[in-house]
């Protein structure tokens, strides 16, 4: 089983990095047979712009740009893809939205023909997010940010396109020295990303 592991954070020494790696560990203990690949967007210097390229490509009147085909092949070739980010204005950062934008495109995560239903394009794909935030959870609950990111993410982004969501996750309060406890929970998830129990997807969210 292989695993696509997103990443967008432009310090390298970032607990979004260390999450990632820590995912990474866990994917690796659990099965010597399982592999993981890390996309780091920053460092890769993946383009997030949506030009007129992409609109040619949504409308369906040209190929989608190379770029955008190489990602969408990383993605073909993963069997789980991990998303992990710091949260930024209450969502993720504007390069890992980006990279949604111009990779999950119509007629490859899903193909939207006017006057049909939208065919969800995704099912075989197990998601994982992990965002990073710096307030605390009743920050969180207080101001209904938590169910607002499910919406947006969970469920606006990726059951539009079929793929479940298993893992939807939070670490909060990262600017209050939890950074070794995170990194170990994100051990835990990396552990469970290939175990028995997620190897039947899930349904996707109503």
């Amino acid at each position: 089983m292989h695993a696509l592991i997103v990443l967008a954070h432009p310090d390298f020494n970032s607990l979004s990095h260390g999450v990632a790696a820590g995912i990474a560990e866990g994917i690796a203990a659990f099965d010597a047979a399982n592999s993981f690949e890390i996309a780091d967007l920053t460092e890769e210097a993946f383009d997030p712009r949506f030009t007129e390229a992409d609109i040619a490509a949504h409308r369906r009147k040209t190929v989608a740009p190379a770029d955008v085909l190489a990602e969408q092949a990383r993605i073909d070739r993963a069997d789980a893809l991990i998303l992990v980010y710091p949260v930024y204005w209450w969502s993720m950062p504007a390069l890992m939205k980006g990279w949604i934008d111009r990779v999950f495109a119509n007629g490859w995560a899903y193909d939207d023909t006017s006057g049909s239903k939208v065919e969800k394009k995704l099912e075989h794909l197990r998601v994982h997010l992990v965002g990073n935030g710096g307030a605390d959870a009743g920050t969180y609950e207080r101001h209904g940010y938590f169910s607002a990111m499910k919406t947006q993410i969970d469920h606006g982004i990726f059951d539009y396109c079929g793929a479940p969501v298993v893992t939807s996750e939070l670490f909060l309060d990262s600017d209050a020295g939890n950074a070794a406890v995170h990194i170990e929970t994100a051990r835990r998830i990396g552990r469970d990303i290939f175990n028995a129990r997620d190897r039947a997807a899930p349904s996707s969210v109503a």
